[in-house]
Order: structure tokens, then C-alpha cells, then sequence
């Protein structure tokens, strides 16, 4: 038998082929991404030298065989070395041909490799790598890669939000760090900005360098070029014995005496910074041309001094950008200890050369340098397992950054926290907060649509499904809304929905009664019904159960979804039917539009699943998306119960069932919402939760239901530990 090629949308659908067509013991001889997917070279284990089948072993195992038969024997094995020689030959000067990076070493490798000829360190690299999301695993080094990598790398490095907020802060800043590393012309440039903003009144300079010569008198230059007063301070003097004669000024910055970060006074002078009661900020000068030990060294005593003299210190400012050879390192440094960067500084002139960080742009020129170097000569070997960065508020910022960026793309999430914010209150204190929190939560503008839930007990369960509010995009809100709350009867429940938050689209469980159907007809309101294959219809004056009705729908093609965290398609065909619906203590025939499912693995093209759907006739064959979005829910009630039953009281503490049933229902809802997204900030959403719980090895909606518990339960640790979120000035 000869090699054989299988061409496949991916890795799974091309191993199908093989072993359908060799088995499981074939063996693959080579694999590499094509345009239309993944080729695998192949052949069956049998066919070759050495082989159950291999001739030349039928020979030596026959032989006192004529010796016609094993010359015949020998001259077939010849013919297919030969053959399969030729195919080899082909196979090797395909893959020398083939240039793409994935051939010598996976992406991840490959990422690896250009973070580290930039200049970030191992631990740095490692954590990054390691949250690659899947749909990334596997392909070549490209844009949409680079893309991601870039991405990584921003949402790690935290710059100043609002240079505004912060140079509106009233009060002391202090620049502090070693010596050398332009504290003085740093301070002159800050200053410009206040006076650029404030004018020179309220704006004051002080210096404790009584050390260099002619310290006093640099500072004392830049005080005079920008008109406002310079105040001297020794080094073991407190800044509280300055305060009564800066009087009346609101922004002052302190130049301190440079310092190696091996000095033992270094505890000693951030104390001093600290003496009486004015706040004062302290800023980290980072020398951008140090070396990475040195840089590590600086951030780690220094925080140290701030720490032991009983303050913080978060911010920091890049000096001498344009002497570094690269900028990689000291990023990497500002990354994994969680400063926030405030400016830039990169010459000499006052006040021109210092920038507000920008941290895309930053990112750009770290990586810039060696991207053409990683793409041509990757290098090869498995990627070590992330060291993770020993510092706790670096961490805190990494999960800070991932709640806002949930906070930001989910409607209700911030509501969701909130309950979570009632663990471990009273009950009665519970139930007062969760009146107050619900009594205005959805707003009108946040909805809508509505996914109504089931009117009975989840099985095995002693509640529920709470509702789904659905925003105008189209996605759900993150906390859900509880039914005990609703009003009773359906038509009260559309009018109610439709009153507080001017619903116009009803996503529902099974028919709705008559006096529903016709104030849904009358209003001329979207909605769609999710019913059973039981459910009796009529059709050319025959009475019929959906499911019978396959072979008369009208077949009209299929749509990608995901079904229970897995990716499917969805082939529909549609006919009109009648239903007959309650209507008081009758019933009315209503003309509607029939839809059946199938739901079908995406590789395989198994069927997964039947799903059936009425929908107003008047809506026609549109109302395709309010069935995908509608099967789509068919994860949450179990998403929901798997929640309920980890969030238990004997690990929480005192809890209210209804609290309980939100942060469930919250989860599951955010889960699937991750799951069923498909864009680039929901992908990178997935691979940072997934990182938290090591990884998917589950269904990738449960696994994302997992790392949101553990989010939730990391983020009350670190308030405990008092690492909560900066202010954003």
C-alpha cells in the first residue's frame, strides 16, 4: 500500500479520514496546514517494510518455498520499496518546501521564543504562552497570532488611564531611586505639566539631595524657568516640617536623594517621606538602559523601604528610553510586579521630552526589534511550565484587569458582583441588599428581548431556571432574573416586560395560551416558541406530531452554532402549520410557521439533537437567529445546577437560597456567554479564565464555569488581603 494524503477542515476531521480509510494502526508520516485545512500523509501499518504484510518477511518466513515464488516475492517487495521510495522522495521535498514556522516547532514555541529575544524573562514568556487559546493551537506564526501576542502583552501593562485625573490630585509626589537615573530633570519635566495645567501659584518644588554638588542648584534653575518657589529639605528631615511654609500650594513634587537600592537608608528615607499627616504619592524612576537584575533588584528593595515605612508604592516612570538598547526588559519588570506606568521620559529637555506612557505603542517597539528573527529561525523544544511571578499584587492587577474587562463587555455583570457581595452578611441583611439591588435592575435600555425559562423545577432540583434579559446586541445579561419574582400568568408577564423595559422580543418555552398569542399579534411583538416533537399540528387537514413532518418541511440549509460547549450545525427546514392554542375554556386554531432542527457535530456530522420551533406566520423565514439563540440556552439550567451544587453553604457560609440561585444562574449565563462568543476579546476573555483552572480539559463551557468560580473566590481573597483595584487618577 502506498502513502495516501487526507485533506481535513482541521486535525480531527483529517485523523477521521485516516482511520477510516487505514485504521486505527496507521501511521502518519507527516502533517502540515494546507488553504483548505490540515494534509496528513499517511499509510497503513501493514504496508510497511517490517509489516504484518511487509513481502520480504512472508519470504524469510517461507523459506523452503520454489524459488520462483520468493523471486516472485522479492520483485513485488522491490516494486513497492521502489514505489514507496518515490513517495517518500515526493513527501520530503513537499515538506522542505514548506516554509511555515509549525513545521519546526508549535506556536506556542514559537511565541516563546520572540518574547524572549525581545527581552521579556522566562516567567514573563511562560505566563503568557500558556494562556494560548485554542483556536490559536496549531496554527502558523501570522497576524491574527501577533495580534493576540500583542494584545497579551497590553492588557498586562497598566498605564495612566486619564493623565488629567492625576495631575488634578492634589498633594506630595515624590520621586524616588537610585542615583543616576534623572530624578531632578524628571521632576522639572512632571512640574511644567502641573504648571501647563494649574499655572505656577499653586505648584511647589522640594529637593533633599544635599549630597551631589550643585544638586540644589540644578533644581533651583528649573524652579526659576518655570517660576515657582524651591524648597530645600535635608535627608533625615521630615517632608512635615516644609508643610507650614508650602502653605496654600496644592501640588508639590519631591526630588530625593539618589540612592543605591543596597543602601540601608533607603528604609529611612521613604519614612521621612512619610512624617506627618499629608499623603504623599511615591513614583519608582526605572532606568530603561539598566540591566534586568539591576531593574528587578531596585523594584524589589524599594518596595520593600515603602512597605516597612508603612506605605505603597505603584507607580512608576521610565527614564532614558532613548539610551536602551531595548525596551522589552524594563517592561517586563513594570509587567510582572504590577506598576502602574505613568510617563516616559527620553531626553533631556524640560518639558518636551516626557510622555504619557502608551502602552500599544510601547509594546510595538519592545517587540519590533526581534519579530523578524523569531519568524525565520524559530526555536525548537516544548515550552517549560510558567513560573509564575512570586508577587501577589502583580497577580491581583492581572485579575482586576480581567474583571473590568467583564465588567465592560457584559451587561449586569457588575450586578452579579454585587450579589456575590452578599456572602457572609446576616440573611436579613442579605435579603434587604438584594431588594434594593433588583428593585431597578434590568433598566429599560439594557433590554431587549427575554428568554423565558421553563414554569417548573429543574430536574433533580428544587428551584427554577431564572429568565434571561437578552440587551440589543443580542447577548444575555449577566445576572438573570429570578421567576418568583415575576408577576403570575404569561400575558401578564409579556405586559409587565414589555411596561417596565420595553421587551419586543419573547424567546419562550413552549406555546404561548390564547389571550397571549393575541395581545403578542395585537402589539405585532417578536417571538418564538421552543416546543416538542410531540407537539400535535395541523397540516393539510391531518392532525400530526412535529416530528413526523421531516420529509414535507421545506429544506432550507444549515447554520453554524454551539451545542453544550460544543461547535455544531444547525440544519432547518420549515413549513406552515396550524396550532391550537388555549383560549379561556376553549381552544383557537392560529396559523404559524413550523421549524425542525437537526443539530449535528460539526467533524463527524452526527446528530447531536432534534430541536423543533413555532413562530408567528407573519414573520416568515426570518426569525433564524431567535432559534439559534434560543438552542444556544439549552446549556444554562445544567450549567446552572453544576454552579448551585459547587457554591454550597458548607463552603460559603450562611447564604439565601434566591442569593444562591443568582450567583449560579450568573455563572452558567457568563459561561455560556464566553463560549458562545466569537470574537478576538471574548477569545482572549476564554484563554485567561481557562488559565485559571489550568487549562480545558472538560467541555469548554463547564471549564469556563469553573475558572469563574475560582475568579470570584480569588478576587475575595485579595480584597481580604487589602489588593484591591487602583483608583483610576
Amino acid at each position: 500500500m502506498s502513502v495516501m494524503r487526507f485533506t481535513g477542515v482541521n486535525s480531527r476531521d483529517a485523523m477521521r479520514q485516516v482511520r477510516e480509510a487505514l485504521g486505527d494502526e496507521a501511521l502518519i508520516l507527516a502533517n502540515r496546514r494546507v488553504d483548505d485545512g490540515v494534509e496528513i500523509l499517511a499509510m497503513a501499518e501493514s504496508a510497511a517494510p517490517g509489516g504484518s504484510d511487509d513481502p520480504q518477511r512472508h519470504a524469510q518466513t517461507n523459506a523452503s518455498a520454489p524459488p520462483a515464488a520468493g523471486q516472485g516475492a522479492s520483485s513485488a517487495f522491490e516494486a513497492m520499496s521502489a514505489r514507496l521510495l518515490e513517495e517518500m522522495q515526493d513527501m520530503r521535498a513537499l515538506l522542505s518546501r514548506e516554509q511555515a514556522p509549525a513545521a519546526l516547532g508549535g506556536l506556542r514555541e514559537q511565541l516563546q521564543h520572540l518574547l524572549l529575544e525581545a527581552g521579556f524573562r522566562q516567567e514573563l514568556a511562560g505566563e503568557v504562552v500558556s494562556a494560548l487559546p485554542e483556536e490559536l493551537v496549531g496554527q502558523d506564526m501570522d497576524a491574527r497570532a501577533m495580534s493576540w501576542l500583542h494584545r497579551q502583552l497590553v492588557n498586562r501593562l497598566e498605564g495612566l488611564d486619564d493623565e488629567d485625573a492625576f495631575l488634578d490630585r492634589a498633594g506630595i509626589v515624590a520621586l524616588i531611586g537610585p542615583t543616576g537615573i534623572g530624578k531632578t530633570t524628571t521632576t522639572a519635566k512632571l512640574a511644567a505639566r502641573y504648571v501647563m495645567r494649574h499655572g505656577t501659584r499653586p505648584v511647589a518644588l522640594v529637593t533633599t539631595d544635599s549630597f551631589r554638588i550643585g544638586a540644589h542648584e540644578q533644581l533651583r534653575i528649573y524652579s526659576r524657568l518655570l517660576d515657582v518657589p524651591m524648597y530645600a529639605l535635608n535627608a533625615d528631615q521630615p517632608v512635615s516640617d516644609l508643610l507650614e511654609r508650602m502653605r496654600g500650594k496644592s501640588w508639590v513634587i519631591i526630588d530625593t536623594v539618589g540612592m543605591s537600592q543596597r543602601d540601608h537608608r533607603v528604609i529611612e528615607q521613604v519614612a521621612h517621606l512619610r512624617g506627618g499627616d499629608a499623603p504623599v504619592r511615591l513614583v519608582l524612576l526605572l532606568n530603561a538602559a539598566s540591566q534586568p537584575e539591576t531593574l528587578e533588584e531596585v523594584v524589589i528593595r524599594y518596595r520593600q523601604a515603602a512597605q516597612a515605612a508603612g506605605a505603597e508604592l505603584s507607580d512608576c516612570i521610565i527614564t532614558k528610553q532613548d539610551e536602551a538598547g531595548r525596551l522589552a526588559p524594563v517592561l517586563d519588570i513594570v509587567m510582572r510586579h504590577g506598576l502602574r506606568l505613568l510617563f516616559v521620559s527620553h531626553g533631556q529637555r524640560v518639558p518636551e521630552d516626557m510622555s504619557v506612557a502608551d502602552v500599544p505603542a510601547l509594546v510595538d517597539r519592545a517587540l519590533e526589534a526581534r519579530v523578524a528573527m523569531a519568524q525565520s529561525t524559530p526555536r525548537q523544544g516544548a515550552v517549560e511550565a510558567p513560573a509564575r511571578s512570586p508577587n501577589l499584587l502583580g497577580q491581583g492587577r492581572r485579575l482586576s484587569s480581567t474583571l473590568l474587562a467583564l465588567r465592560q463587555r457584559l451587561t449586569g455583570f457588575q450586578q452579579l458582583e454585587a450579589v456575590w457581595d452578599l456572602l457572609g452578611l446576616p440573611a436579613v441583611v442579605q435579603q434587604r441588599r438584594l431588594e434594593s439591588l433588583l428593585s431597578s435592575y434590568p433598566a429599560s435600555e439594557q433590554a431587549l428581548g427575554m428568554l423565558w425559562s421553563e414554569r417548573r423545577r429543574v430536574k433533580g432540583e428544587r428551584w427554577s431556571m431564572p429568565d434571561i434579559a437578552i440587551d440589543p446586541e443580542g447577548g444575555w445579561l449577566a445576572l438573570p432574573l429570578l421567576q418568583h419574582r415575576q408577576v403570575a400568568g404569561q400575558q401578564a408577564r409579556l405586559e409587565d416586560a414589555l411596561q417596565r423595559l420595553a421587551v419586543s422580543v419573547h424567546l419562550l418555552q413552549g406555546l404561548p395560551d390564547g389571550e397571549a398569542a393575541d395581545w403578542l399579534e395585537e402589539k405585532a411583538i417578536t417571538w418564538c416558541s421552543q416546543v416538542r416533537g410531540s407537539q400535535r399540528v395541523e397540516h393539510a387537514g391531518e392532525r400530526l406530531s412535529l416530528s413526523t413532518l421531516g420529509e414535507l418541511a421545506e429544506p432550507l440549509g444549515d447554520v453554524a452554532c454551539r451545542f453544550r460547549g460544543s461547535p455544531g450545525r444547525l440544519a432547518l427546514s420549515s413549513l406552515p402549520v396550524a396550532v391550537a392554542l388555549k383560549a379561556g375554556k376553549g381552544v383557537q386554531a392560529v396559523l404559524v410557521q413550523a421549524w425542525l432542527g437537526d443539530v449535528r457535530d460539526t467533524e463527524s456530522g452526527r446528530v447531536l439533537a432534534k430541536r423543533y420551533w413555532v413562530t408567528p406566520a407573519r414573520l416568515g423565514r426570518d426569525p433564524q437567529s431567535l432559534l439559534v439563540a434560543q438552542l444556544q440556552g439549552d446549556a444554562l439550567p445544567q450549567l446552572t445546577r453544576r454552579a448551585w451544587q459547587r457554591l454550597a453553604p458548607s463552603e460559603l457560609g450562611e447564604v439565601r437560597p434566591d442569593v444562591r440561585l443568582l450567583m449560579a444562574s450568573g455563572l452558567a449565563t457568563v459561561a455560556a456567554h464566553l463560549d458562545l462568543a466569537e470574537d478576538e476579546a471574548a477569545m482572549d476573555l476564554r484563554a485567561e479564565l481557562l488559565g485559571l483552572s489550568g487549562g480545558r480539559q472538560r467541555r469548554r463551557d463547564v471549564a469556563l464555569l469553573e475558572s469563574l468560580m475560582q475568579l470570584f473566590m480569588v478576587r475575595d481573597a485579595i480584597r481580604h488581603l487589602g489588593l484591591g483595584e487602583r483608583e483610576s487618577g
